[in-house]
C-alpha cells in the first residue's frame, strides 16, 4: 500500500524520514494525538490527517486486511515506534537483600555483643597473670577466647545469607509467575486478513486489533469501527462513568482501560512506553512497577507484610494504581523514606485469615521471649555481682575491668540467644516455603495463583459460589430442541420440514445478529469435534445453521461488519442482542434480535406460523407457550433463546431502546444444551463431605438452573433448600427503601443453593452478605468463580476469587486471586486440598517449633540461673535455631496433600492455629525433653561417669558433659520432627514419609551435620568428640521421643479441659467492630509492634477513638429501642450499600449522643464524598479504617 503523501499537510513534513522508517507520521505526532480527547481529537484528526482511514494509509496498514506480518516490516515498526513492553523495575540484588536481612533487631544485638566479646578477648592489660577472678588457668585458653565471638558472628552470617537467599528465590518465583501471567495474555488482531491471537508484547503500531466486551486494552488506538462501545477509563482518569466511544464523538482508545460493552476494531497508534499507561509509568520513574501492581506484594520483606491489597468491594479501583505508584516513588528514594512509606502502607493492607492468626501468635511469643531473656540477663548479672562483690567481698579494680566486662558480655550473649531461640523467625519462612511450594505444584493442577495467600485462604473456605456455564458444564453448547412454525421439534428438524421463508429469516438472523468473531472451525484433530471460537451460545446457534444444511459465511461476506447500521450488544441488563440493517432495496430498516426467551417473548406482539406468515401473539398465547414449550425445555436443563425480528418503515430514535426493542415478531425459540462435566458431580460431593457448601449463581432461567443443579448434586432430593430468582432474592433481603438488611439476608443465605436470573450486583450482594454474616458457629470464608467483566466486584469482595482462564475476560482475571487454566470446577477442589495442606503444614511446623522454643528457653533460663551458664551455648543455640527454623520449615512445609484432607470440616475464620491436641503434643513432648535435659544437666556426669561441666571458668575448654546435653537435645528434636508430621492425634507418624523426599533428606542431612559438629566442631561449637557408646545413648534417648509420642496420643484430649488453645482468629465478640474496620485494627496493631511504628500507633488510637464515637452516634440513633445486640453488625451493611444516601440528604440529621462527639456532618470530607466512591462506603472505606 503506497504511502499517500497527498494527505500530508506541508506544515507536518517529516525531516527524520530515515529514523521513522518512511511512515507517514512520527511517533511524537501520534503521541500528541493520543493525548487529546473526544471533540478535540476528532477535529485534530480531520484537520491533520483527514480521517482514520488516512491514518491507516500513513501507517501502511489496511483497516480490513491488517498488517502483512512480514518480519522485516514488524522490525521496522519496532525501530520506529517501540515495542509493546514496559521494562520491569530491576529486582533487588542479592547484596541489597543481605543488607535488609541484617536489619533484624535480634541479629544486630547479637552482632554487637559478638564484636564486643571479640574486642575484649584481644585486650590483655598488664598484670593479667595474677587473675583475680580465678577464671582462666591456661594461657592457651585465654588466647582461644576470641573463638566464641567469631563463631557467633559466623552463625549470624549464615542466618543472614539463608534469609537473603530465601527472599531472593521468592522474588525470582514471583517474577516467574508474573511472566507466566503475562505470556498467558493474548490479544486478537487481524493480519493478512486472518483473525489471529498474538501475545500482547508482539502488538505493533499499525496493527488492526479487534476489541470486545471484557477486554483490557493492551495499547493505545484509534477506533475504525465500533458497535455500541463503552469503555471504563477509571484506571486512567478516575471517572467511574463509562465513556461511549464512536467515530464521530470520541474515537480515542487508551491502554489499560476496560471494554465494558460492545465491540469494534481499532488501529494501534502507540505501544509500550509511548502509550498513555507507559507515559504515566515513565513520569513516575517506575518502569517496572507494572508487575508489582499486579502481584501487589512486597516480595522482599517478611511474608507477614505480604498481605494482598485487595480493594474493598472493588470501590477503591481508582486508588489502586496510585498506591503502587506511591510505592514506586518511594523505592527510588532513600531507604529511610522507603521504610516510612512502608509503615504507612501497612494500614492499607488486608490480611489473609492465616496471616492475621500468625501475626498475633508471633507477637505473643516474641513478648514472652523478650521477658524471659531480660529476666535471664538480669538474674545472671545480679547473681554474679552478689557472688563476686558481696559473698567473696572482692573489690572492682581497674585491671579486672575487662574480665568483668567479658562476663557481662557473656551474660548478654546468653540472654540474646534465649531471645533468638524464643522468637519464631522461622514462621514467615515456613509460610513462604509452604505457599511457594504449593503455588508451584498448583500450576500442575490448573490453578495459576496470582496472590500467594489466596492459596492458604482457600483451605478455610466454607462456601463456594460458582457460575454454571463453563465451570459446572462443558461450555460446549448445542441446539437440541426448537419451536418454530407452531411445532415443537424435540430434535433438530430436516430443512425440508420448515417453511423456506422462515428458514431464510432464521439463517439470516443468526448469521448477522452475532459477533463476527464467533466462528465454527474444522477440528484440528481428525475425527474430532469442530472447534468453537468466540461466544459459545452464538456458536450453538451457528451450529444450528450448519445442521440445517446452510452456511453462515456467505451471508456475512454479503453484509460485512461495516454495513451494520446499529448494534445493541449483549449485556447483563439487556440480556439480549440486536443488529439493525438498512434495507438495500427500499426505505426502512430491519432489526434482528435474540436473547433470553422470557425477556424477548415479552416484547413480541407477533409470531411466524407454519405457513411463514406473521400472526398476532397475545399475552395468553405467550403464557401457553411458556407452559408448553419453555418450561419443559428448561426442566430438561436446556437454556432457551428466542430469535425475533422487526421491520421499521421510517427511522426511529435509536437511543430510545425501550421503544425499539418492542413490537417484535418471534421467528423461533431454541433449547440449547450445555452438558454437565462428567467429573463435576463427584467434585461437588467431595466438597460437601469436606463441609463446604456449593451454591450456583447463574443468569439462566430458574428451571434450567434447578435441573443442572440436581444433575451436579448441588440439590439433593428431599433436602430443605431454596432456589430463588434474582428479583425474589432482592425482595426478600431489601427493606422498603430498597436497602439490603443483614438480618433479612441472614434468613435467606443459609438455605439458598441456586440463585437464577441473577445480575452481577446480586452476586456481589450475596457474597458480601455471607462474608459479613455472624450467624452460625463460625464466620464464613467464601470463594467465588466468575468470568465476566461484571463479576469483578464479586471476585474482589470474595476471600478467594477464581477467574476462568479460557472463557474469562481480562477484567475478571485482573480482579481474581487464582486463575483456573482449564475452567473446571474440579480444579477448585484441588485448590481446597492444597489450601488445607498449607494450613496443616504451618500447624505441623508450629507444633515442632514451639516444643523446641519452650524447652530451649526454659533450659537456658533455668540453667543460667542455677549454674551461671546456659547449658546450650550461643553458637549451639544458633545451630538449633537453624535446624528448627530453616531446615524444619523446609521439611514440614513441603508435605504433599492427601485426599484425607477433604474428609474433615474447614477450620473457618476463628478456629485457633494451635488446637488442644497440638497443645497436648507440645506440652507433653516439652515435659519429656525437660526431664531428660535436667536429669543430664544435674546427674549426667554420674550416669556417664565423666567430669561435671557445671560452673566452669570463663574460657575453659568444652566438656563432654555439656556436649552430651547438646547432642541429646538435637537428637530429641530430630525424632520429634517425625512426630510433628501428624497434628490430629494420628498414631502412625511414618505414614507417607517416602512421598516426601525433602523431609527424608532434611532429617538425614541434619543428622550428618550434627555428627560433624560434635566430632569436629571443637571450640567454636563448644563441643568435644564423643565415644560410640555415648552416641548410642544419645540416639536411644532421641528414639524415646517416638515412644513417648505414642503414649501422648493415647491420652484422650477431651479429658484435658485445662489446656488452652492459641493463635485464635478474631474473637466473636469483636466481630461487629471488626466488620466496621474490615479487620485492619487487630492486624495492624500486631504488625506495628513488629515494625515498632509508634507514630502509626498513636495515629491509630486517635482514629479508633474518633471512629468509636461516630459508630456510637450511629448505633444509638439507628437502633433505639432495639434490644438485640447482634443487630449492630447490620449498620455496616446499611451503610455500605451502594444505594445508601447520606443521612443528611434523606432525613433530618441524626443527633449525636453527647456534645464532644464528632458530629456526623463533620466527618472528614473524604469519608462523605469519598472520591468517586458511593457515598455509603464512608465507614467502610480505607480512609476510615485504623
Amino acid at each position: 500500500m503506497a504511502n499517500n503523501t497527498a494527505d500530508h499537510p506541508p506544515g507536518n513534513s517529516v525531516a527524520e524520514v530515515d529514523h521513522e522508517g518512511d511512515f507517514g507520521c512520527t511517533m511524537m505526532q501520534l503521541r500528541e494525538l493520543m493525548e487529546l480527547r473526544s471533540g478535540e481529537a476528532v477535529s485534530k484528526i480531520a484537520e491533520c490527517y483527514g480521517d482514520v482511514q488516512a491514518i491507516c494509509r500513513r501507517l501502511k496498514t489496511s483497516p480490513i486486511e491488517g498488517l502483512s506480518g512480514n518480519p522485516a516490516d514488524l522490525e521496522k515498526r519496532h525501530a520506529a515506534f517501540g515495542k509493546n513492553f514496559i521494562p520491569p523495575k530491576k529486582p533487588k540484588t542479592f547484596l541489597q537483600l543481605v543488607w535488609e536481612a541484617l536489619q533484624d533487631v535480634t541479629l544486630i544485638i547479637l552482632e554487637v555483643a559478638a564484636i564486643i566479646s571479640l574486642g575484649l578477648s584481644f585486650y590483655h592489660p598488664q598484670g593479667e597473670g595474677n587473675d583475680t577472678s580465678g577464671g582462666v588457668e591456661d594461657e592457651g585458653e585465654a588466647q582461644a577466647g576470641w573463638i566464641e565471638g567469631a563463631a557467633i558472628l559466623f552463625s549470624v552470617i549464615i542466618v543472614v545469607l539463608v534469609t537473603a537467599f530465601n527472599d531472593w528465590s521468592k522474588e525470582k518465583q514471583f517474577r516467574g509467575l508474573q511472566s507466566r501471567i503475562e505470556q498467558e495474555q493474548k490479544f486478537t488482531v487481524i493480519r493478512k486478513g486472518q483473525v489471529i491471537q498474538i501475545p500482547v508484547s508482539e502488538i505493533v503500531v499499525g496493527d488492526i486489533a479487534q476489541i470486545k466486551y471484557g477486554d483490557l486494552l493492551p495499547a493505545d488506538g484509534i477506533l475504525i469501527q465500533g458497535n455500541d462501545l463503552k469503555i471504563d477509563e477509571s484506571s486512567l482518569t478516575g471517572e467511574s462513568d463509562h465513556v461511549r466511544k464512536s467515530l464521530e464523538k470520541d474515537p480515542m482508545l487508551l491502554s489499560g482501560t476496560h471494554v465494558m460493552e460492545g465491540s469494534g476494531r481499532m488501529v494501534v497508534s502507540a505501544v509500550g512506553l509511548n502509550s498513555q499507561t507507559g507515559i504515566i509509568f515513565t513520569l513516575l520513574g517506575a518502569g517496572g512497577e507494572d508487575e508489582e501492581k499486579k502481584v501487589k506484594k512486597g516480595c522482599n520483606s517478611h511474608l507477614l507484610e505480604t498481605a494482598l491489597t485487595k480493594t474493598q468491594d472493588g470501590i477503591a479501583l481508582e486508588i489502586q494504581p496510585l498506591k503502587s505508584e506511591e510505592g514506586a516513588e518511594s523505592e527510588e528514594k532513600e531507604e529511610k523514606e522507603e521504610k516510612e512509606k512502608r509503615k504507612v502502607n501497612v494500614t492499607k493492607k488486608e490480611k489473609s485469615v492465616l496471616q492475621s492468626k500468625l501475626t498475633r501468635l508471633a507477637v505473643q511469643i516474641g513478648k514472652a521471649g523478650l521477658i524471659m531473656s531480660s529476666m535471664t540477663v538480669i538474674i545472671l548479672i545480679l547473681y554474679f555481682v552478689i557472688e563476686t562483690f558481696g559473698v567473696q567481698g572482692r573489690e572492682w579494680t581497674a585491671e579486672c575491668t575487662p574480665i568483668y566486662i567479658q562476663y557481662f558480655v557473656k551474660f548478654l550473649i546468653i540472654g540474646v540467644t534465649v531471645l533468638v531461640v524464643a522468637v519464631p523467625e522461622g514462621l514467615p519462612l515456613a509460610v513462604t516455603i509452604s505457599l511457594a511450594y504449593s503455588v508451584k505444584k498448583m500450576m500442575k493442577d490448573n490453578n495459576l495463583v496470582r496472590h500467594l495467600d489466596a492459596c492458604e485462604t482457600m483451605g478455610n473456605a466454607t462456601a463456594i459460589c460458582s457460575d454454571k456455564t463453563g465451570t459446572l458444564t462443558m461450555n460446549r453448547m448445542t441446539v437440541v430442541q426448537a419451536y418454530m412454525g407452531d411445532t415443537h421439534y424435540k430434535s433438530i428438524p430436516e430443512p425440508e420440514a420448515i417453511n423456506s421463508e422462515t428458514l431464510e429469516l432464521l439463517v439470516n438472523s443468526i448469521s448477522i445478529n452475532s459477533a463476527y468473531t464467533t466462528k465454527i472451525l474444522p477440528s484440528e484433530k481428525e475425527g474430532g469435534l469442530p472447534r468453537h471460537v468466540g461466544n459459545k451460545t452464538e456458536c450453538a446457534l451457528l451450529g444450528l445453521v450448519l445442521d440445517l444444511k446452510r452456511d453462515y459465511q456467505p451471508i456475512r461476506d454479503e453484509v460485512p461488519e461495516e454495513n451494520l447500521y446499529k448494534v445493541y450488544t449483549f449485556n447483563s441488563s439487556r440480556k439480549s442482542m440486536s443488529t439493525v440493517l438498512k434495507n438495500t432495496n427500499g426505505p426502512g430498516f430491519r432489526m434482528y434480535s435474540k436473547g433470553a426467551s422470557e425477556i424477548v417473548l415479552r416484547k413480541c406482539s407477533h409470531i411466524i406460523d407454519a405457513s411463514g406468515q406473521s400472526r398476532v401473539f397475545k399475552a395468553k398465547d405467550r403464557d401457553e407457550m411458556v407452559r408448553k414449550v419453555i418450561e419443559p425445555m428448561a426442566c430438561d436443563g436446556l437454556r432457551t433463546i428466542c430469535i425475533a425480528m422487526r421491520d421499521f418503515t421510517t427511522e426511529p430514535d435509536w437511543d430510545n431502546e425501550a421503544d425499539i426493542l418492542n413490537d417484535l415478531t418471534c421467528i423461533c425459540v431454541v433449547g440449547i444444551e450445555d452438558p454437565v462435566r462428567h467429573e463435576v458431580p463427584e467434585a461437588i460431593s467431595k466438597c460437601q463431605r469436606a463441609g463446604i457448601t456449593v451454591r450456583m449463581v447463574t443468569g439462566d432461567n430458574i428451571n434450567t438452573a434447578r435441573a443442572i443443579a440436581t444433575k451436579c448434586g448441588i440439590l439433593q432430593p428431599g433436602e430443605d433448600f431454596l432456589c430463588l430468582e434474582g428479583k425474589d432474592f432482592n425482595q426478600q433481603i431489601r427493606n422498603d427503601k430498597g436497602e439490603v438488611e443483614q438480618e433479612r439476608l441472614d434468613k435467606v443465605w443459609p438455605k439458598l443453593r441456586v440463585l437464577a436470573r441473577s445480575s452481577p450486583t446480586d452476586k456481589h450482594t450475596l457474597v458480601k452478605g455471607i462474608i459479613d454474616s455472624t450467624v452460625g458457629e463460625t464466620r464464613q470464608v467464601v470463594a467465588v468463580t466468575g468470568d465476566g467483566t461484571n463479576d469483578g466486584p464479586a471476585l474482589k469482595k470474595a476471600d478467594v476469587g477464581f477467574a476462568m482462564g479460557i472463557a474469562g475476560t481480562d477484567v475478571a482475571k485482573e480482579a481474581s486471586d487464582i486463575i483456573l487454566t482449564d475452567d473446571n470446577f474440579t480444579s477448585i477442589v484441588k485448590a481446597v486440598m492444597w489450601g488445607r495442606n498449607v494450613y496443616d503444614s504451618i500447624s505441623k511446623f508450629l507444633q515442632f517449633q514451639l516444643t523446641v522454643n519452650v524447652v530451649a528457653v526454659i533450659v537456658a533460663f533455668t540453667g543460667a540461673c542455677i549454674t551461671q551458664d546456659s547449658p546450650l551455648k550461643a553458637v549451639q543455640m544458633l545451630w538449633v535455631n537453624l535446624i528448627m527454623d530453616t531446615l524444619a520449615s523446609l521439611a514440614l512445609a513441603t508435605e504433599p496433600p492427601t485426599e484425607a484432607l477433604l474428609l474433615r470440616r474447614p477450620y473457618g475464620r476463628d478456629k485457633p492455629l494451635i488446637s488442644r491436641t497440638m497443645m497436648k503434643n507440645i506440652l507433653g513432648h516439652a515435659v519429656y525433653q525437660l526431664v531428660i535435659t535436667f536429669t543430664l544437666l544435674f546427674a549426667g556426669e554420674k550416669f556417664f561417669n565423666i567430669d561435671s561441666g557445671r560452673n566452669a571458668p570463663l574460657h575453659s575448654p568444652p566438656s563432654e558433659h555439656y556436649t552430651i546435653i547438646f547432642n541429646v537435645f538435637v537428637m530429641m528434636q530430630l525424632f520429634n520432627e517425625i512426630n510433628a508430621r501428624k497434628i490430629h492425634g494420628e498414631r502412625n507418624v511414618f505414614e507417607g514419609i517416602y512421598r516426601n523426599p525433602i523431609f527424608c533428606s532434611v532429617v538425614l542431612g541434619t543428622f550428618a551435620l550434627q555428627i560433624i559438629i560434635v566430632q569436629f566442631g571443637g571450640k567454636p561449637f563448644s563441643c568435644t568428640a564423643l565415644t560410640i557408646d555415648q552416641w548410642l545413648w544419645c540416639i536411644f534417648i532421641g528414639v524415646g521421643e517416638l515412644l513417648w509420642g505414642q503414649f501422648i496420643s493415647a491420652i484422650p484430649t477431651h479429658r484435658l479441659k485445662f489446656l488452652k488453645e492459641a493463635g485464635h482468629g478474631i474473637p466473636k465478640g469483636d466481630i461487629s467492630q471488626e466488620v466496621l474496620t474490615e479487620g485492619a485494627d487487630e492486624i495492624d496493631l500486631a504488625e506495628m509492634e513488629l515494625r515498632r511504628g509508634q507514630i502509626l500507633w498513636f495515629r491509630g488510637l486517635n482514629r479508633i477513638q474518633t471512629q468509636i464515637k461516630v459508630v456510637n452516634a450511629f448505633r444509638s440513633s439507628l437502633y433505639e429501642g432495639l434490644e438485640k445486640p447482634e443487630s449492630r453488625s447490620s449498620i455496616h451493611n446499611f451503610m455500605s450499600h451502594p444505594e445508601f444516601v447520606p443521612l443528611s440528604e434523606e432525613e433530618p440529621r441524626v443527633p449525636t449522643i453527647d456534645e464532644d462527639c464528632v458530629e456526623i456532618d463533620q466527618l472528614p470530607s473524604s469519608s462523605r464524598k469519598g472520591g468517586g466512591e458511593p457515598p455509603g462506603h464512608s465507614l467502610h472505606s480505607h480512609e476510615f479504617s485504623v
